[in-house]
């Protein structure tokens, strides 16, 4: 999926080149470049916010932010995003008179993911591990730490758990759309517990066990001695924990355990016409926008980045 160093070149041109971005803040994110006859085309760059990833992002942009909305655009998978971030404030660096950027106001988010990633040697933090520990704690965002950052990590390890983040409204957004998760209905609990019985199957999860050891310290009663010991504790904490603590694991859960397999079971029910991809894309709209109407609360981290970002456009409305 990664860009080759021609398309990367013409990706960030079309960016730079593009009117929509001019006094706005520019938000790269991981998500699919579709291309015209094989390649990049001004169409593609047209349809940009159309395509599901980056409509996520702009669903969860808070309700009352309604002027100069940030514009997201797909960049290809966590490299991509990362390289068209570096590359394009090199560009604008070179020839400024032909970019509508303003590089104060460029920023990206990615995929925590397991695996680590070393950044440029021109950014602040060397990796994206450190930007994690940096804004996060305890699944919650340092309010205090978003002003050092300009890449973001998703606080949890990608975007698809924030599809079955363990809050009410989610499940009963769900449940509205009559979701059906392996032929019953969709309950969020019953992907939680399928999650966990996969943990000591998890060859990604066990080959950076160390990482993952680190993002769950803070949770209490949780034997991170090895793999196996981890999903049988958590298994054993889930089934004995009430309301706050068992959210507690959730979100530890889906630090360390990617989802996207599970999300990719959620179906429409047998009445919706709809293709699965659609439906999901539709459910995914919903909860972006439970997010939008959350985004004074540090733990819907994506809507509270973007909460972040337009306090530091409009420094009154802190008053």
């Amino acid at each position: 999926m990664s860009l080759r160093e021609t398309e990367l070149l013409e990706h960030c041109q079309f960016i730079l080149a593009n009117r929509q971005i001019l006094n706005k803040f520019v938000i790269l994110c991981e998500g699919e470049i579709k291309k015209t006859a094989g390649r990049l085309s001004p169409q593609s760059y047209r349809a940009m916010e159309d395509f599901p990833d980056a409509n996520f992002y702009k669903a969860c942009v808070p309700r009352d932010w309604r002027q100069q909305i940030p514009t997201f655009f797909n960049c290809g998978d966590r490299n991509d995003v990362l390289n068209t971030y570096f590359n394009l404030l090199r560009l604008h660096e070179d020839n400024p008179e032909a970019s509508y950027l303003n590089p104060q106001q460029l920023f990206a988010i990615v995929d925590l993911d397991l695996q680590n990633k070393r950044l440029d040697d021109s950014y602040p933090f060397k990796d994206l591990e450190q930007i994690f520990e940096d804004l996060y704690k305890k699944s919650l965002i340092k309010v205090n730490r978003v002003g050092q950052h300009r890449i973001w990590v998703t606080g949890l390890i990608h975007k698809e758990c924030y599809f079955i983040f363990p809050d009410t409204h989610i499940q009963s957004i769900l449940s509205e759309h009559s979701a059906v998760y392996q032929n019953s209905a969709a309950r969020l609990e019953n992907i939680y517990l399928d999650m966990a019985d996969k943990i000591k199957d998890d060859a990604d999860l066990k080959n950076n066990f160390s990482r993952v050891k680190g993002r769950i310290s803070h949770c209490q009663n949780l034997e991170l001695s090895e793999v196996e010991k981890l999903q049988l504790s958590w298994q054993k904490q889930y089934q004995v924990s009430h309301d706050n603590s068992q959210s507690e694991l959730v979100l530890a859960l889906l630090t360390i355990k990617k989802a996207k397999q599970y999300w990719l079971e959620v179906e429409p029910p047998e009445d919706n016409t709809s293709p699965p991809e659609r439906y999901r894309e539709q459910l995914a709209l919903q909860i972006g926008r439970f997010y939008a109407h959350n985004s004074d609360n540090p733990s819907c981290h994506i809507s509270h980045l973007l909460k972040l970002l337009k306090l530091e456009l409009n420094p009154r409305e802190q008053e």
